[in-house]
């Protein structure tokens, strides 16, 4: 198998006096950062150190907007009109690149985080609202969307540079989007079953849900969620088994679909 694909994380959720994931073992093992921008998780001196250790090891870094929603991680739905989804991107958006700038890197892409991003997966109308919102701050950013959903539908409308995203350790249905992390299964824990289906799913060019069904996508990239306790564990099996099939491992360099 000779294909690239970049793997990236969520960090920089730690708040205060509160941590959460070990972001410096992840940074040495992915090519894309994903950094909180203080609504869902983080606050300025996390993102500041966060960028900072990105930086340092050449990850690439990206804006993680969320809903404001600290005490529910950015996990719950909320209502929010598509004019003020549109700003609250915009917003998150532009702190990280304060801080980007002021630790001397860039965001070079945006990823949505927790439920903004599984309604704006479920919802073409909002998905255009939030990367409306970023493309208005910065027409060039990179629009990292979760493969076969109305992300994906989004960004192709717009036509602005994306990457199409897998999950390592998350359970699909049927229709490409992620298994509710209420139900049993939805979250894979096992490091040698989260490296051998991310494998299988770059090899095939297909997501692999649950039921078995393939559903052909680009892929660009592969999450490695950063709040699990084997969260290290997973991400460096699944950066050796995909090396061991021949997988080159690159940031993505973000192509319109």
């Amino acid at each position: 198998m000779t294909k690239t694909v970049d793997l990236n994380a969520d960090m920089g959720e730690g708040f205060g006096a509160w941590s959460l994931g070990d972001d410096a073992a992840l940074l040495d093992i992915v090519t894309s950062a994903n950094i909180a921008c203080g609504f869902h998780a983080g606050d300025w001196d996390v993102m500041a150190t966060t960028m900072a250790q990105a930086r340092d090891r050449h990850v690439g870094i990206g804006a993680h907007p969320g809903f404001p929603d600290l005490h529910g991680f950015g996990r719950r739905r909320m209502d929010i009109a598509h004019v003020s989804l549109a700003n609250l991107v915009r917003y998150q958006l532009g702190a990280a690149q304060a801080m980007a700038q002021a630790t001397g890197t860039k965001v070079r892409h945006l990823k949505l985080h927790g439920a903004l991003a599984n309604m704006a997966a479920e919802d073409h109308a909002m998905a255009l609202a939030c990367y409306e919102g970023a493309l208005s701050v910065d027409p060039d950013i990179i629009i990292m969307v979760l493969a076969g959903t109305a992300q994906q539908q989004a960004v192709t409308t717009l036509g602005c540079r994306a990457a199409c995203e897998i999950f390592a350790d998350r359970a699909y249905n049927d229709d490409a989007t992620l298994v509710d992390r209420k139900l049993p299964g939805s979250v894979i824990h096992d490091p040698q079953q989260a490296g051998q289906r991310m494998v299988d799913m770059v090899r095939e060019g297909a997501i692999i849900t649950a039921s078995g069904k393939r559903i052909e996508t680009r892929i660009d990239t592969i999450c490695l969620h950063g709040d699990t306790p084997t969260a290290v564990a997973i991400a460096a099996e699944v950066r050796r088994q995909l090396n061991d099939s021949g997988v080159q491992l690159a940031t993505f360099a973000g192509a319109p679909l």
